[in-house]
């Protein structure tokens, strides 16, 4: 027994804290260097030396430009105008595998697949091929399964 020594510690640990030594220390500093970036300094803007920024200048819209003038002239063509025209060929701004086409969305994305199908979209965009035969499948599983189909009699 005279070879081995008991185990000493060698750092001293204070165990007890007590808040009154605490709040002799002072407060605690939090969020040292800290800068605040939201202005609360008014209602309105300010720049860092307490200034008000200037109000931009009012400038009235022109509300007879030529793109508000002409908005929805085209409306009531099948009504008003002659039969020449359909509704359908009217609509400038709608890609072209969509205007007129009605039904539900697995339709139009049969529709748009066969249009674009013919020109360099599979190659030139073939992630959005692949992502629209994926919807495509998925429609045409989901549609075969879920819906009801009418009972046809013999």
């Amino acid at each position: 027994m005279h070879g081995i020594k008991p185990f000493t510690s060698q750092k001293s640990f204070l165990r007890f804290r007590y808040h009154a030594d605490k709040i002799s220390r002072g407060p605690i500093i939090k969020r040292y260097g800290y800068e605040e970036k939201i202005l609360q300094g008014g209602l309105l803007p300010r720049d860092p030396k307490g200034k008000a920024l200037p109000m931009p200048v009012y400038k009235p819209t022109d509300a007879w430009s030529e793109k508000k003038a002409l908005f929805g002239q085209n409306d009531y063509i099948d009504i008003l105008g002659n039969e020449n025209i359909h509704p359908a060929r009217i609509l400038y701004n709608v890609p072209p595998w969509l205007r007129g086409v009605g039904g539900n969305e697995f339709r139009v994305m049969i529709r748009k697949r066969k249009m674009l199908g013919k020109t360099n979209y599979p190659l030139a965009r073939p992630t959005k091929w692949y992502q629209l035969e994926k919807r495509i499948s998925w429609l045409y599983k989901f549609l075969n399964r879920k819906t009801r189909t009418p009972i046809r009699s013999r």
